[in-house]
């Protein structure tokens, strides 16, 4: 009896643990909200957004700097501009000064002028001292066989010529000593110079 009894364990066969495993991993979804992956792209996304910004950002910050470079240098050169306003401005008052300085002298010396003329003019009148003087001194002096006195007039023209000349001759003096214009020799002349020959026979007779 015990050697007849059907196996009945033997035929019976149990479902595949991998095949309902298969079965199970299809059923879920490809991307949980949850994992690694998602966390991943989201970073990701998050980088090229940081990385458009920064570029954006250094971008803005060149423009800036540019700019405050720019402001700089105008500002600088706005500095330089009123310095020179400064400068001329302060040139400009002392000119001025100077002009009024100038004109209040020539009025004074305009009334000295004035004045000197007048007793000059009383002096030498038809009726005056120094008229009666010189008709004295032109007689005795042509009775001694020398020739009249200049009139006053051409003697203050003579006076005014050698001063005007005299201050020529210092100016020329003053710019030929000064450094800034160099000393040219001056070549001499072959020959005999001019007037030797007239000044010669001048001293023979």
């Amino acid at each position: 009896m015990s050697e007849q009894q059907p196996s009945t364990s033997s035929s019976y066969t149990f479902p595949s643990t991998s095949t309902s495993a298969t079965t199970i991993d299809k059923s879920k979804p490809i991307i949980t909200v949850g994992s690694d992956w998602t966390k991943n792209l989201v970073e990701l996304a998050k980088t090229a957004e940081l990385k458009k910004h920064a570029l954006s950002l250094q971008l803005h910050t060149a423009h800036i700097l540019s700019a405050h470079a720019s402001l700089e240098q105008k500002s600088k050169a706005i500095q330089d501009i009123k310095e020179q306003r400064n400068k001329l401005e302060s040139e400009r008052s002392r000119l001025l000064n100077c002009l009024r300085q100038v004109n209040d002298d020539r009025d004074q010396v305009s009334l000295a002028c004035d004045e000197l003329r007048k007793k000059v003019t009383g002096l030498t009148a038809d009726n005056g001292d120094y008229a009666t003087a010189k008709v004295e001194v032109d007689r005795l002096r042509q009775e001694l066989g020398q020739p009249p006195l200049p009139s006053i007039q051409n003697t203050l023209d003579e006076k005014a010529s050698q001063y005007l000349t005299s201050r020529r001759l210092n100016g020329n003096a003053k710019r030929i000593g000064s450094p800034s214009s160099p000393a040219v020799p001056q070549k001499r002349p072959r020959g005999r110079p001019k007037g030797s020959k007239t000044r010669k026979n001048i001293e023979s007779s």
